[in-house]
């Protein structure tokens, strides 16, 4: 079993805590992994382990540097977070830099994920255009505050989207699309029909929200592309 060591870091006076996922061998790539808005849960280890099984090292971000007691109270604090944009985009910076100057980092390409509110997160890192090889969002959302300029993401992207996802209505997907193709981006998008948010996270049923359920073959679905796009990206 993987265990994950705890990494301290900081974004200006923020003490925030990321947790590292090492493989067995020489590492393919590191992976930032941006988890939900409840910030490190045990579904996100477990991502973070299933990465580092397929021979990656990968990061797991901490979004508020403090704990959250549930899904409630993590609301508050992603609206805080991502009231400005340019203070968003450094938070998110900090994990990025962090990641890139671990030792075990050095010389390794590096790309970002991240799920539903870490699935923008993943999205954000690249319309920055950091230096990434891939950005992918499982059931994220798609919307910025600040749009893509034209050549500026230099990460190929993938998004794994539910069509029946009420907090990523289609008129946000086109949005997204038009954004991409504006900025000269390299795009692909998997939609699955009758989908909804929070399709990779067997919890998600037993949350009582209608907007969410756990879907097992978008979620087969969705992390065989990711690994099929890395596949390609470091072949």
């Amino acid at each position: 079993m993987t265990t994950l060591q705890q990494i301290a870091y900081s974004h200006g006076d923020t003490r925030l805590t990321g947790w590292l996922a090492r493989p067995q061998r020489t590492p393919r790539a590191a992976i930032l992994v941006f988890p939900t808005i409840a910030n490190v849960t045990p579904a996100i280890e477990r991502r973070a382990a299933m990465l580092a099984d397929l021979g990656y090292l990968a990061f797991i971000a901490d979004f508020y540097g403090e704990p959250v007691a549930d899904f409630a109270a993590a609301g508050p604090l992603a609206d805080a977070l991502r009231a400005d944009a340019d203070h968003y985009r450094a938070r998110l910076t900090a994990a990025f830099d962090a990641l890139r100057g671990l030792p075990e980092a050095q010389g390794l390409p590096i790309a970002a994920i991240g799920y539903c509110m870490g699935g923008q997160a993943a999205m954000e890192c690249a319309r920055a255009g950091h230096d990434l090889v891939a950005s992918v969002s499982f059931h994220g959302l798609l919307t910025t505050a600040k749009p893509a300029q034209p050549n500026a993401i230099k990460a190929r992207l993938l998004v794994c989207h539910g069509d029946a996802d009420p907090l990523v209505p289609r008129e946000q997907v086109l949005a997204f699309w038009g954004e991409m193709d504006a900025a000269g981006a390299d795009w692909h998008f998997h939609a699955y029909s009758g989908v909804r948010h929070g399709f990779t996270d067997p919890g998600s049923d037993a949350r009582g929200m209608a907007a969410i359920a756990y879907n097992a073959s978008a979620d087969r679905q969705s992390w065989l592309a990711m690994r099929n796009l890395f596949d390609e990206i470091l072949a």
